[in-house]
This record gives C-alpha cells, structure tokens and sequence, in this order.
C-alpha cells in the first residue's frame, strides 16, 4: 500500500496536498447490470475489469468458452453464440433470451463492428428487455462502412485520406495508373485475403502488381470488398485518437486524445502502446462529426496527422467502446465505459481530467 509521509504535526503540507489523487469516482447505483458483447480483441476484458471493479454486475457473450475473456474474475456469468454464423433472428431470440436470465433488465454493451451494427439495426425489439445505449442505426451503417464514412467527412469538411472502393477490375486499373505507392488496403467491411495463406484487416501495399493480385485474389470468390486508401507517411507516432461517450442530445459527456506509440501488428494494427496527449483539433473535429450525424453512445476515432499539408486526417471510425478505451481512464477513474453506465442509469457524471503523458 503506498504511503504519503506527513509531518509532526500529522497534517499534509500544501505541496504535498497538491499532488495527491483526488477522490475515486462512484457508482451509487450499480444494481444495473450489464451484458457486454465480448469481441476478440482486449477491449472486451477491460470493459469487464472496468465496471465489475465497480461492483456492477457483468456477463460475456463470447464466441466460445476458451476466451480468456470468459474467465474474468469479474465475470457473474458467460454465454457462448457466433454473431457472425448465426442468423439474425436467432441472433435476436438468442440475446433475449439471455436478459430474461440475467432477470434484471441490464444494459448491452456492444465491442466489434458487427455487434454493434446488430444491436442498432435491432435496437427496437432488444430494448423490450435491455437498456441500449447504441447510435442511430444509420450513423452506425455510415461509420461500419471505410468509404461511407470517408464521403460523410468530406460533405462535413473533416480531413480524410484519399479513398477508393473499386466496383470491378477496371476500376482497380484506373487506381492503379493514377496512384503513387505504398497504398493503404483493408477490407470495406472486415478482413479480407492478402493472399491465398493469410486473412487480414489491413495492409500496406508498395507496388502495383501486389495490388492487382490482391484484388484478382479477392474477386475469384465473390465482388471484392476493397477499400483502396491513400498512404499518409510518418511513424506510429504521426497516428491520433480520440475516445469518448456522447449523450442523446449529441454532447461529449467524456473524452480524450492520444497518440500510438506501437501497434500490432507494426504499423497497421491495434495499440500496443499508446500515450494520452491533449489535441484540440482532433478533439474539435470529432465532436464537429458527431452533431452533424446526431451521434449518442460509445465511439473510438483513429487520425493521422499529414506533415505534407499540417492537417489531422481521420482514417477509422468504430461505432463501439474502442479495445484501448482504458489508456483514457481519468485520474479519478473515469472512462468511457463508466460515462456509458452512468449516463443509461441517469447518475449523475463527475468532472474527470485525464493525465497527460498516462501510457
């Protein structure tokens, strides 16, 4: 246990009362409990950490029972279903059926693309048994989708990389001819083939033959879901985030930005070290966004800063609790999936400052 030492007189001087924590933030009423839609990534676990350290009752519904996920210790229960296999309808009788086991109607929490575009599309009839915190179910379909979301950044006036979607095989050679390399590709709505041995959510392509195999490659099996996105150079560093949570009248009750440090894999993938660090614009931009949409819920934003024009483009958006959320807990505690809790619950939201320089 940390110690803080005090003079003689038994009373902290004004230096030291200065640097102390303040108060951890509570949850009067944590009664509420939570079913949280647990992706494969570690956002899962720590939306589980998070409020079951809160006492908040939370269950898993995991792919399958081996996920480490779904033997937190914070776990009051967990559940197996495949949202990708499973039909929509029974996808639908599947999580009624499990708020009717919790008893309690509880909140559902989504962490992927595709529970959260699930939970939209079926807010209505989930919401005779839960409490859904989820976007309007269009906002969800224009930011579940690379190039939707990059036109509605460009009819907004929101920085954005450069971004194509090929329909056929010309379209891929018209790119090709009027591009310079390396060249972003990711898949329009999930992973897609890189080559005939690996399954992938992004890659970095450096020439046009390796683009053109990997769009063939692709179109053998069905229409190629491409998205062909401008290279914007500079290190991880160069990479921005914003986190935050969005009430029902649009306004950021909690948020934060941050910068990658690494991710995994390299240069293309999850934070794997990331540091928070105060950007206005980034912070602006985003909240410019979610007005003009009428966005409400959880959301995880990643930039890129272009060192060729000085501006902050935005590459990704997850509709969701993003998987590094807890990189921005505040110094008292809070974050985003807390704000999430207490806003559905109508408690009341403290004040929070996140740390700069908190890794």
């Amino acid at each position: 246990m940390e110690r803080t030492a005090v003079g003689l007189s038994g009373k902290l001087s004004m230096a030291e009362q200065s640097v102390q924590k303040p108060e951890p933030m509570r949850i009067d009423n944590n009664s509420v409990p939570v079913v949280v839609l647990v992706s494969s990534q570690h956002g899962g676990v720590g939306l589980i950490r998070s409020l079951g350290r809160k006492c908040v009752r939370v269950y898993g519904v995991h792919q399958n029972s081996w996920e480490p996920a779904a033997w937190s210790r914070y776990l009051r229960g967990a559940f197996c279903w495949n949202f990708s296999s499973a039909s929509e309808a029974d996808s639908l009788s599947f999580l009624l059926d499990v708020a009717k086991r919790v008893e309690t109607p509880p909140i559902l929490i989504a962490t992927s693309d595709i529970t959260a575009l699930f939970v939209a599309e079926n807010a209505a009839d989930l919401a005779k048994e839960y409490l859904v915190a989820t976007p309007p179910v269009e906002a969800v379909r224009i930011f579940s989708s690379k190039k939707r979301t990059a036109d509605t950044c460009q009819k907004v006036g929101i920085p954005t990389a450069e971004t194509a979607l090929p329909r056929c095989r010309q379209d891929a050679l018209d790119f090709v001819q009027n591009t310079t390399f390396p060249v972003i590709v990711k898949g329009e709505y999930g992973e897609f083939l890189q080559n005939r041995d690996h399954v992938a959510r992004v890659a970095i392509v450096t020439s046009k033959k390796d683009l053109l195999n990997i769009y063939d490659l692709n179109a053998e099996t069905n229409v190629p879901q491409l998205i062909f996105q401008e290279y914007i150079p500079g290190g991880d560093d160069a990479t921005w985030m914003f986190n935050g949570y969005f009430n029902d009248r649009s306004e950021c009750l909690f948020g934060a930005t941050g910068r990658k440090l690494r991710q995994f894999p390299p240069h293309r993938g999850s934070t794997s070290l990331g540091i928070c660090a105060r950007n206005d614009v980034v912070e602006t931009q985003t909240k410019q966004l979610m007005q003009v949409v009428g966005y409400r819920g959880p959301l995880d934003v990643g930039y890129r800063f272009d060192a060729r024009d000085g501006r902050y483009k935005l590459l990704d958006l997850n509709p969701r609790i993003g998987s590094t959320f807890r990189l921005f807990a505040a110094e008292n505690g809070l974050d985003v999936a807390r704000t999430l809790y207490l806003d559905v619950t109508g408690q009341t939201i403290p004040s929070a400052q996140v740390s700069e320089g908190r890794q």
